[in-house]
């Protein structure tokens, strides 16, 4: 996978260098570039940003800089541009998941009161992190880019660790637990000590799905109960009542 982000702050995205994602970046499964977007200003001074037309406070990102950089990007990337601004849809796993499956993407940052309008014919997709004001577009792309990055082959080392995740299935994850196997009087459930593999899943997906409905239960609607959702949730529900 090739990844190219036009910002106007490059170190920002040596973070890519470190931990798990950095080791997948080292063995070649992906390549990730931050392109000044200062470079590509035609103005003596490198500036990228002007006063808004009607007035008003704040600065507007200008088109030329821009522009020409993602015409200079789009000569060897052609993935969709992707804008992190406050119009998008809301990022979720399952857009993680969509981004994952393209080879190559180009991400714009914006900053102060945002582009020019404009730009918005250069741009194929706007994503918003969330209904909250950031300081600049690279806070939302880092992230972004980290949740797709774990999810390309090899990158976290098996399949298993990204499949079994939060927001798979719009559920989320199920406790873990390590050793020693008790702590403060506080044991391990004893399912996870038996060695039962079959037993050890229907556990977890119990755990999954109550989980979700108490402390998401907009996530929990969304989720389709699956017949053997259906009869773990009466199996376990059933323990659980004689326990009581």
């Amino acid at each position: 996978m090739k990844i190219e982000v036009l910002t106007l702050f490059p170190d920002m995205f040596r973070v890519f260098d470190e931990s798990i994602i950095g080791r997948g970046k080292e063995k070649g499964l992906f390549s990730i570039r931050a392109v000044n977007i200062r470079d590509y200003s035609t103005d003596k001074h490198k500036k990228v940003d002007d006063y808004p037309y009607g007035g008003g406070s704040g600065l507007v990102m200008r088109v030329q800089p821009i522009r020409d950089a993602i015409l200079a990007l789009k000569k060897e990337n052609s993935g969709p541009v992707i804008f992190l601004g406050p119009r998008g849809k809301a990022f979720d796993q399952e857009m993680a998941q969509k981004l994952a499956k393209e080879e190559q993407l180009i991400f714009v940052c914006g900053h102060y009161e945002g582009i020019d309008e404009r730009l918005y014919r250069d741009i194929d997709e706007e994503i918003s992190l969330g209904d909250f004001i950031l300081t600049g577009g690279e806070m939302a792309a880092i992230p972004i880019i980290d949740s797709i990055l774990r999810l390309r082959e090899g990158v976290l080392g098996t399949d298993e660790s990204s499949v079994e995740e939060s927001f798979t299935e719009n559920l989320l994850e199920y406790p873990h637990y390590t050793r020693p196997d008790e702590v403060d009087g506080e044991r391990v459930p004893e399912v996870l000590l038996s060695g039962h593999h079959e037993n050890i899943r229907q556990w977890r997906r119990y755990q999954m799905l109550t989980i979700t409905k108490e402390k998401r239960p907009d996530l929990y609607e969304q989720h389709k109960l699956s017949k053997d959702d259906l009869k773990i949730l009466k199996k376990y529900g059933a323990m659980e009542k004689k326990e009581e």
